[in-house]
C-alpha cells in the first residue's frame, strides 16, 4: 500500500463548483485545511498513535475522577516525587528500619537538633509565647535562638510526644530533606529548559553531593531543597526559563506566591543557610528589576501584584526572625564570632576536591588531605567528580549559550571566594569581608563553607546542559537520518536511557559510610527529677541531656548551641570540684536543686556531703541540694 499526500489543486468531489473567482478563492483554504489535516493525520499514524476516539457524552465523576487519577499518577511530577523518595530511602538504608532507636552520624548535633524539634512542639502546644525561654541553659532566656530553630518544621514537630517519637520525626525529615533536595533541584533544572536526563542527574548530584556527607549531623544544612524549590517557582511564575528567556504568555501569580512562600519557609529552619538565601533573593531582584527597566517586558497586573504581596510576606517574616536574633546578639556578645573564628573553620584552595572521611568511595583516599584541614569537618567539602568533570565539559559544549555559561562562571567563581571566608585573597578583603562589615546578619555565620551549596548548585547547572546538548544532539541525528523527510523523528528511549548513566556514578559518590548511632536511654527517670538540674560531667555531651529532657522538660542548667554563653560558663566551673562545700553552696546560692553526677566523670561520687540526700544508682548518682 502506498500513501500519498493530496494534490493540492484536486477539487473536494462533495462539492458542486462555484462561478467566479470569490469561489475560487473561498475554496482555496478549504483545500489547504484538509492538506494540513491529512498531513496530522500521517504523522500519527507513522508515529503509532492510536486515534482518538470519538467525543461522546461526559463521563460521570467517578469516572472523570479516575481519569484525572490516572493522568496524576503518569504524570513527570508524580514519577519525579516518587522517585526522589525511593532514592532518599535507599541512600540512607537502613535508617527508614530503625527510625525509634538511632540518629545519623553521632550523638552530638542530631540529639540537639531532635531536642529543639520537640521543644517546638511541646512549645505550641502548651504555650506558644513562651516557646523563646528553653527549659535548657536555665535561667537563660530566648535560649530558643541560641541556634538554627528548626522553625519551618513546627508541624511536624507537633507529633512529638516524648523522646521515642522525637526520634522518629528527626529521622523522618533527614530522609525528606535528601528528596527535597533531589525534587528542588530537578524542577529548578526543569523549568531553567534541561531535558529530563539532565535534570536528573544534576538533582543527583545537587541531593548527594560527596560534602554533605560530612553534614549528616545537620539538618539545618541538610535542609536546602527550599532553595532550589524556590526559585523553580519564582521562575515559573515569572515565565521565564535559562533556555527559552522570558514568555509573557507563561505568566502563574500562583506560583509566584508559592515561591515566596517557600523561601520564608527556608529561611525559617535557620539563619545559617537563610541570609545567605535572602542576600542571593535580593540579587537576583536587583538584576530583574534593573531588566525591567531596560527591556520593558509585558507584565500582567496579577503578576506584579504577587510579587508585591509574596514580597512583603517573605519580607515581614525574615524581618520578625532576624529581630528575635538580633535580640540574643544584643544579650549575649560573646555570640558575635571575629574573624580569627572564622578562619579556623572556613575551606582552603583545595578543599572542594577534599572528600570528607564519611565518603565510602574517597574518604580513605583523602585522609592525608585532611590531617591539613584546621576543621575538617567544615572544610572538605567535595562537591563530587563527576559533577565537575560535567561542569567542566558544559562550560564549552552546552544548550547553555556562550554568555549564559559566562555568567554561570562567574558566580560560581564568586561564591568560590565567599565560601573561602578570610581565607581568599587577602583576608578575604575583596569578598566574604565585604559581606561581614557591611551586610547586616553576616557576621553570625561562623562557617563559610556552607556556601558550597550555591557552587553545587550552579555546577549542577551546567552539567545538566552538557547531557542536555547531548540529548538534543541524539534526536537531532536522528531526525536527519529518517527515511520520510515527512515525520518529526527523535533518538530511540533506549539511546536517552543511556543519558541517565552518570547518575549511578553520582550516587556511587554519595554513599556514606557514617554509621547509625544508638541513642542511650536517660541514666535516671527524668520526669522525677527536681529542678533546676544540673547533670556532670557538662560540655559536649550536653546534648544527650537536652535530649533526655524531652521526658518532663525539667530545667536544666546544661546546654550546647552555636555559642557557649558567659553564665553558662559560670556555672560549669562552681561545679568543677563537687562535690566540695564550697561548689555545693555556689549552687545552691544559684538556684541549682539536683545535680545529676553521670559515669566517667572523674568527680569523688562516694563522699556524703553534709545536707545533702545522695542516691546511687547504677547509671547515675542523684544529689538533692535542698532536701
Amino acid at each position: 500500500m502506498v500513501i500519498t499526500e493530496p494534490d493540492s489543486t484536486d477539487s473536494d468531489p462533495g462539492r458542486e463548483p462555484d462561478d467566479g473567482a470569490a469561489a475560487v478563492a473561498a475554496a482555496e483554504p478549504k483545500a489547504e485545511d484538509a492538506n494540513t489535516g491529512e498531513h496530522e493525520r500521517w504523522q500519527r499514524f507513522a508515529s503509532g498513535e492510536t486515534p482518538a476516539a470519538a467525543p461522546g457524552p461526559p463521563p460521570g465523576r467517578l469516572r472523570a475522577a479516575g481519569r484525572l487519577a490516572a493522568r496524576a499518577a503518569r504524570s513527570e511530577w508524580t514519577l519525579a516525587a516518587l522517585c526522589s523518595a525511593l532514592l532518599a530511602v535507599a541512600m540512607t538504608w537502613p535508617l527508614a528500619k530503625d527510625l525509634d532507636d538511632v540518629v545519623p552520624h553521632d550523638t552530638g548535633d542530631p540529639l540537639l537538633l531532635t531536642y529543639i524539634l520537640g521543644w517546638v512542639g511541646h512549645a505550641l502546644r502548651d504555650n506558644p509565647a513562651g516557646i523563646w525561654d528553653t527549659n535548657s541553659f536555665w535561667p537563660l532566656h530566648d535560649a530558643y535562638l541560641f541556634t538554627d530553630t528548626l522553625m519551618g518544621y513546627a508541624p511536624f514537630a507537633l507529633f512529638i510526644t516524648g523522646p521515642t517519637s522525637a526520634l522518629v520525626v528527626y529521622n523522618v525529615l533527614y530522609i525528606a530533606s535528601f528528596a527535597l533536595a533531589f525534587l528542588g533541584a530537578y524542577a529548578l533544572l526543569r523549568q531553567l529548559g534541561a531535558r529530563v536526563a539532565g535534570s536528573a542527574v544534576a538533582a543527583a548530584a545537587f541531593a548527594y553531593a560527596p560534602w554533605k556527607l560530612g553534614q549528616a549531623g545537620h539538618l539545618q544544612v541538610l535542609s536546602c531543597g527550599g532553595i532550589a524549590l524556590a526559585l523553580a517557582m519564582l521562575a515559573r511564575g515569572h515565565g521565564w526559563s535559562l533556555r527559552h528567556g522570558f514568555k509573557a504568555e507563561k505568566q502563574r501569580p500562583g506560583w509566584i506566591v508559592a515561591g515566596w512562600l517557600t523561601a520564608l519557609w527556608q529561611f525559617s529552619i535557620g539563619a545559617g543557610l537563610g541570609i545567605p538565601f535572602v542576600y542571593l533573593l535580593l540579587g537576583i531582584g536587583v538584576v530583574v528589576g534593573l531588566n525591567w527597566l531596560i527591556m520593558r517586558p509585558r507584565l500582567k497586573w496579577q503578576t506584579l501584584a504577587a510579587d508585591g504581596a509574596g514580597g512583603v510576606v517573605f519580607s515581614l517574616g525574615v524581618l520578625w526572625i532576624a529581630d528575635k536574633h538580633a535580640v540574643v546578639a544584643r544579650a549575649y556578645p560573646e555570640s558575635i564570632r571575629d574573624v580569627d573564628y572564622i578562619s579556623w573553620f572556613s575551606p582552603t584552595w583545595q578543599s572542594f576536591i577534599i572528600s570528607p572521611e564519611e565518603s565510602r568511595l574517597w574518604g580513605a583516599a583523602h585522609e592525608a588531605a585532611r590531617a591539613d584541614l584546621t576543621w575538617a569537618p567544615e572544610q572538605a567539602l567535595l562537591v563530587g567528580f563527576t559533577l565537575a568533570a560535567l561542569a567542566i565539559a558544559g562550560l564549552i559544549w552546552s544548550c547553555w549559550t556562550g554568555w549564559q555559561r559566562f555568567w554561570l562562571a562567574l558566580g560560581g567563581f564568586a561564591v568560590f571566594a565567599f565560601a573561602m571566608g578570610p581565607n581568599f585573597l587577602d583576608h578575604g578583603s575583596w569578598a566574604w569581608a565585604l559581606l561581614y562589615e557591611y551586610a547586616p546578619g553576616w557576621e553570625a555565620i561562623r562557617t563559610p563553607g556552607r556556601l558550597v551549596i550555591y557552587l553545587t548548585l550552579i555546577l549542577a547547572v551546567l552539567a545538566a546542559g552538557t547531557i542536555t546538548r547531548i540529548a538534543d544532539e541524539a534526536d537531532d541525528v536522528a531526525h536527519r537520518a529518517r527515511v520520510d523527510k515527512r515525520l518529526k523523528v527523535k533518538a530511540p528511549r533506549r539511546v536517552h536511557a543511556l543519558l541517565f548513566a552518570p547518575v549511578a556514578l553520582v550516587l556511587w559518590e554519595g554513599l556514606t559510610a557514617a554509621p547509625y548511632v544508638e541513642v542511650p536511654d536517660a541514666p535516671v527517670d527524668m520526669s522525677s527529677l527536681e529542678g533546676p538540674v544540673l547533670f556532670l560531667p557538662a560540655g559536649g555531651g550536653d546534648t544527650k541531656v537536652q535530649y533526655w529532657t524531652l521526658d518532663g522538660f525539667v530545667e536544666t542548667a546544661n546546654g550546647v548551641a552555636a555559642f557557649t554563653p558567659d553564665e553558662q560558663a559560670g556555672i560549669k566551673s562552681m561545679a568543677e570540684a563537687f562535690p566540695s562545700d564550697d561548689s555545693i553552696a555556689a549552687l545552691r546560692d544559684a538556684g541549682i536543686e539536683t545535680v545529676v553526677v553521670l559515669p566517667g566523670s572523674g568527680l569523688d561520687t562516694e563522699a556524703e556531703p553534709f545536707g545533702v540526700d545522695v542516691e546511687r544508682t547504677g547509671t547515675a548518682v542523684v544529689y538533692d541540694l535542698n532536701p
